[in-house]
C-alpha cells in the first residue's frame, strides 16, 4: 500500500512538473509597435465639428488627405481599422499580455490618445488583455504640451481642412475652407500623456508582481503597492538635462505582469536642449524633437544606462526572464549597407540620421540586455550584436501597422534560453476601404484645380489591406523618396532603363550567358521590368524583410542578384555602391519566424523556405 501510495504521489509530483513547464511555454506577448492611432470618428470637447459625411454611408469621419498620406512614412487612416483588426487577431489567439514600444498616437493630440485609452480599455475589460506602452517621439512631440496644427485633414468638396489648437499656427493665407480651432488637437507633453495612459505600465496596479523605476528607492523585496504609489509620481521621476539647470520626465519602468517575467520599459525619447534658452521651466521650445534616438539617449540620459546593468543584473539573481522593449532600434537596421547608403544618398538622406552607432548596441549589450524590441523605423527586421566582452543583444524592430508590411510580433518563451519571435502579417481588414468615397471626392477636386502633385488612383483598386499598403509605399518612393533622396544624376542613370539593359551594363556576353543557364534564366526575363521597379523592390525588402519575399518572387530576386554582380563590375562607382547596399539588404537576419537561442547566441530561422 505504502508502495503504491508513494507511486502515486511521484507520478503526481511528475505530471505537477510538466504542467508548470508547458504553462510556462506558452507565455506569448504580443507587440505592436508604431499604431499612430487618428481617431477618425472621434468627436471634438469644445467644437461641435465632426468632420465631413462619408457619400455612400453617410457616417462621419474626421480624416486627413490621401495626398498627405501617401507622402508620409505612416497611414493615417485606415490603420485605425488595421489596429482593431490585430487586437482581435490576438485575442483569437488566447494572447493576454500586448506591448505597445512608442508612437502609439497620431501626435500626441488629447483626442486621439483619448480614442486610444478607451480601445485599450474596452479590449481590457471584455477579453483580459494587458496592455505595456512606453512612449515615443510622435507621442511626447516636446517634453511640455504645445500648440500645434494639421493643415490636411480632409474638408468639404474634397479640399483640404485646416484643424488647429490656435489661431496663430498656421499660414491663413493658404487654408482652402474656414478653419477649425480646437484644443484637442495639441500636442500635449509627458504630463497630460502619461496620465492619460496611466493603466497601461506607466504607473503601478495592484495586480502587477513587482514595479519600479529609475527613481525607485525600494528592493524586489520590500516592495508593497502602497509604496509603489508613492514612489510613482511623475514629480519624483526627473533627470538633470546636462549642461542646463533644467529638468525632465522620465517614464521607463520595469514591471513583473507574469511570475518569472520582467519587462523593461526604456523612454528613450531624449530631447536636446536649444543652446539659448527662454529660462524658463516648462518651455517646449526650449529643446528638439527626440526621433534620434539612443544615440542621444547615452549623451543625455546616461542614468538610463545604469538602470538596466542594475535592473538587469538583479533579473539574472532573481532567475527572471528579462525582456526589454523602447522605440528606438539598438542596432543597424540597414542589414549592415548604412556606411554603403552614407556614401550613395548623404548622411541625411534615407533617415540614417536614426541609425544607432555599434556603441549604443556594445553599451546596452555590456549592460545585460539580450532581447529587445524596438519600432520607429516602420521596419520588419532582426540585428545582432556581441560586445567585445562576448554579450550579445537580439534588437527585433517590429513593423507598423500604418505602413508595409503591416505586422505585429509575438514572442513565445520556451525557456530562460529559448524563445521564438513570428510576425503576423495583417492582410485582411474589415472596413479597411470604406473610407474611399472620401478619396474619389478629393482626387476628383485635384483633377478639377489641375495639382501637379495628383496620386495614382489605383490604389483605390486595392482588395485588402496589404495590397492598399503596397500601394502606398510605391506612391511614397515615387512622389517623395526619389524627388528627395536620390541623386539626380544616378536616378537618371537607373530609373528607366530595362532590367535588360542593367544586367548587360558591361557587355561581358559569355559571362552573363553562363549565368543565365546556371540560373534558368533567359535575356527577357530581364526586359519585363525597369531600373523603377528595382528601387521599388529594394524598398519593400528593406521595409519587409523576408516578409516581401513572396511578393517580390524568387525569380525576380535571381534577376536581380545578377544584376548587381554585373553593376559591382561597372565603372560608375554609384551603381557599384547601389549593387552592395542592394546585395545586403536582400541578405539579413531571419525577420519573420526564427528562434533565439541564448545559450549559444544563435538565431535559426523557421520560415518554410
Amino acid at each position: 500500500m505504502f508502495r503504491i501510495s508513494a507511486i502515486v504521489v511521484l507520478l503526481l509530483f511528475l505530471y505537477s512538473c510538466k504542467s508548470q513547464k508547458v504553462s510556462k511555454k506558452e507565455v506569448q506577448i504580443a507587440f505592436i509597435a508604431d499604431v499612430h492611432l487618428q481617431d477618425i470618428f472621434a468627436k471634438f470637447e469644445d467644437n461641435d465639428y465632426q468632420g465631413i459625411k462619408n457619400p455612400i454611408t453617410g457616417e462621419y469621419a474626421n480624416i486627413r488627405t490621401m495626398n498627405s498620406q501617401l507622402h508620409s512614412t505612416r497611414i493615417f487612416n485606415e490603420n485605425y481599422f488595421a489596429f482593431l483588426e490585430a487586437l482581435n487577431n490576438i485575442v483569437k489567439r488566447g494572447i493576454k499580455q500586448v506591448v505597445l514600444p512608442g508612437d502609439f498616437s497620431d501626435d500626441g493630440q488629447p483626442v486621439h490618445v483619448r480614442g486610444l485609452r478607451k480601445i485599450l480599455n474596452e479590449y481590457s475589460q471584455k477579453y483580459g488583455l494587458s496592455f505595456w506602452v512606453t512612449t515615443g517621439n510622435h507621442d511626447v512631440v516636446r517634453p511640455f504640451s504645445q500648440d500645434a496644427a494639421k493643415t490636411d485633414f480632409l474638408g468639404k468638396g474634397g479640399k483640404e481642412q485646416v484643424i488647429s489648437s490656435s489661431k496663430e499656427n498656421f499660414n491663413k493665407n493658404k487654408s482652402e475652407l474656414e478653419p477649425i480651432i480646437t484644443s484637442d488637437i495639441k500636442n500635449w507633453g509627458y504630463k497630460e500623456t502619461i496620465h492619460e495612459m496611466r493603466d497601461f505600465g506607466f504607473f503601478p496596479k495592484k495586480t502587477d508582481l513587482y514595479w519600479e523605476t529609475p527613481f525607485s528607492n525600494y528592493t524586489y523585496d520590500q516592495y508593497n503597492f502602497k509604496e509603489a504609489q508613492k514612489e510613482s509620481s511623475l514629480e519624483k521621476r526627473t533627470y538633470a538635462i546636462k549642461n542646463t539647470s533644467l529638468f525632465l520626465t522620465d517614464a521607463s519602468y520595469v514591471v513583473e505582469p507574469i511570475k518569472g517575467i520582467w519587462l523593461l520599459a526604456i523612454d528613450a525619447n531624449a530631447y536636446v536642449p536649444n543652446e539659448k534658452l527662454s529660462g524658463k521651466p516648462d518651455n517646449p521650445q526650449d529643446f528638439s524633437g527626440a526621433n534620434t534616438g539612443y544615440n542621444n539617449v547615452l549623451v543625455y540620459k546616461s542614468h538610463l544606462l545604469n538602470w538596466v546593468k542594475k535592473v538587469s543584473a538583479e533579473a539574472k539573481q532573481r532567475g527572471k526572464i528579462l525582456i526589454a522593449f523602447s522605440h528606438y532600434p539598438m542596432v543597424d537596421f540597414n542589414d549592415n549597407a548604412s556606411p554603403e547608403l552614407k556614401q550613395l544618398f548623404g548622411a541625411n538622406k534615407m533617415q540614417l540620421q536614426r541609425v544607432p552607432d555599434e556603441e549604443v548596441a556594445q553599451q546596452f549589450a555590456d549592460a545585460g540586455i539580450q532581447i529587445h524590441f524596438g519600432g520607429h523605423m516602420h521596419i520588419n527586421d532582426t540585428g545582432v550584436r556581441t560586445s567585445a566582452k562576448g554579450n550579445t543583444l537580439f534588437n527585433i524592430q517590429t513593423p507598423s501597422l500604418a505602413a508595409y508590411m503591416p505586422a505585429y510580433k509575438i514572442l513565445t518563451i520556451h525557456s530562460d534560453s529559448e524563445f521564438e519571435v513570428e510576425t503576423i502579417v495583417i492582410g485582411k481588414v474589415h472596413k479597411f476601404n470604406s473610407l474611399f468615397p472620401f478619396y474619389e471626392e478629393e482626387y476628383a477636386h485635384l483633377q478639377n484645380t489641375k495639382s501637379d502633385h495628383i496620386w495614382n488612383k489605383e490604389i483605390l483598386k486595392a482588395e485588402d489591406y496589404k495590397e492598399f499598403t503596397n500601394w502606398h509605399l510605391k506612391e511614397l518612393v515615387r512622389l517623395r523618396f526619389l524627388p528627395e533622396d536620390f541623386p539626380a544624376d544616378f536616378l537618371k542613370s537607373i530609373i528607366n532603363i530595362s532590367g535588360k539593359d542593367l544586367v548587360e551594363i558591361n557587355k561581358n556576353t559569355s559571362e552573363i550567358a553562363k549565368d543565365l543557364k546556371s540560373n534558368s534564366l533567359s535575356i527577357s526575363d530581364f526586359e519585363s521590368w525597369t531600373g523603377f521597379d528595382m528601387i521599388f523592390d529594394f524598398y519593400r525588402l528593406k521595409n519587409a524583410g523576408e516578409l516581401a519575399v513572396s511578393q517580390i518572387e524568387k525569380k525576380r530576386l535571381k534577376q536581380y542578384e545578377l544584376v548587381c554582380i554585373q553593376l559591382k563590375k561597372s565603372n560608375n562607382p554609384k551603381l557599384v555602391l547601389w549593387a552592395e547596399i542592394f546585395l545586403k539588404t536582400m541578405d539579413g537576419e531571419p525577420s519573420n519566424h526564427f528562434k533565439i537561442d541564448l545559450k549559444n547566441n544563435k538565431i535559426d530561422n523557421l520560415s518554410v523556405k
